[in-house]
Parts: C-alpha cells; structure tokens; sequence
C-alpha cells in the first residue's frame, strides 16, 4: 500500500497530501517553483493556492521558511499561474496527439451520447447556448473551464476549440487531476 507522503504549508501551518501543495525551492538566494520535485534542496511547500501563494510571497514567508537564505521575487504569483497553465495546455495537447482527446460541438455531444467521455472541456467563452446544451448531455460528468478559446486554439494549433472531451482512460485521469489541480489554485 502507497503511504500519502505529507507537507507543511508555510502559510496555513497545516500538514497537507505532498500532491495538494506547491512545492519551491531556494536556489543561489531566489525562490524557484519545483513542481516536478526535481531540484535538489529543501522543498518549502505552500497550498495550491493563488491567495495562499500571494499571502506568502507579500509577507515575506519563503525567508522566513529559509532562515533569510532566500526571497520571492513579487512576480512569484504570475510565474506560477503561467506555469501550471502552460502545463495543463500542454497535457491537452498531448491527449490530442495520442488520439484521447474530441472536438467539436457534434463530436463532444456523439461521444457523451455514448458515454465514452470521462469529463468535458469547455471555453471559458462559450456560449451560453452551446454551454447548456453541452452540460445536459454531460449529465454528472465534470465540465471544467479554464482556458478560453483563444488559448485553446493557440495549445491545440486548431480553430475555434469551444467543447471537447477527453475519452475514459489513463490519460483523461491524470489530465483531469492537472486539470483539478490548477482550478484549485485559482479557485482557492
């Protein structure tokens, strides 16, 4: 059996699941995200947060948590916003490439129909016509928007990306969890 590994939060003091948290580490006096838990070093861990992130960064908490060995640039928040949304853009575009991935109005509504669809994706711009009719056929599946359809067209080199869904599998589950964990920093 797996053993959830947990963390601090810096800002809450709260012990929380190492997949629900931020994870940074100073490098030559600079805070640097290290999502991948790559970087060597003592990880200063913050909840996914935006407002987390910002408490953290404005009240000087990342030196505090360092003993002074290191600062956040005030520019922390934004980084961290683009990076974990250019990762989850990136994710969908791979689904796509592997053939996981549906557009389109008539196709996202055939695969629902079907139930071969683990959640959707929608165009924080949709219509609210469209966005209805999407989410009765979607039923109890999740319908996340994140991204609007400028950004998706750019992620996906198509035009006019509004619904799609990501087709049941091991691939939609590990997109959905980014796809989660990024609305949670919003979101919180």
């Amino acid at each position: 059996m797996n053993e959830i590994v947990t963390r601090k939060c810096i800002v809450s003091g709260e012990v929380l699941p190492q997949d629900d948290l931020l994870r940074f580490v100073s490098v030559d006096g600079a805070i640097i995200p290290d999502f991948k838990k790559k970087l060597s070093g003592k990880g200063v861990y913050v909840s996914c947060s935006k407002s987390m992130l910002q408490t953290a960064v404005s009240k000087n908490l990342f030196a505090k948590a360092t003993k002074g060995a290191a600062r956040a640039d005030d520019n922390l928040v934004a980084l961290v916003e683009a990076l974990l949304k250019k990762h989850c853009l990136e994710m969908i575009n791979l689904t796509r490439k592997a053939g996981q991935f549906v557009t389109g109005f008539d196709k996202v509504k055939e695969a629902l129909a079907k139930h071969k669809a683990a959640f959707v994706l929608e165009a924080i711009d949709a219509g609210n016509d469209g966005h209805q009719k999407i989410a009765a056929a979607a039923q109890e599946l999740d319908v996340l928007t994140l991204f609007t359809v400028e950004e998706l067209d750019k992620a996906l080199d198509k035009i006019n990306t509004v619904h799609a869904v990501f087709l049941k599998g091991k691939m939609a589950d590990s997109v959905y969890k980014e796809l989660k964990h990024y609305k949670q920093f919003l979101d919180a």
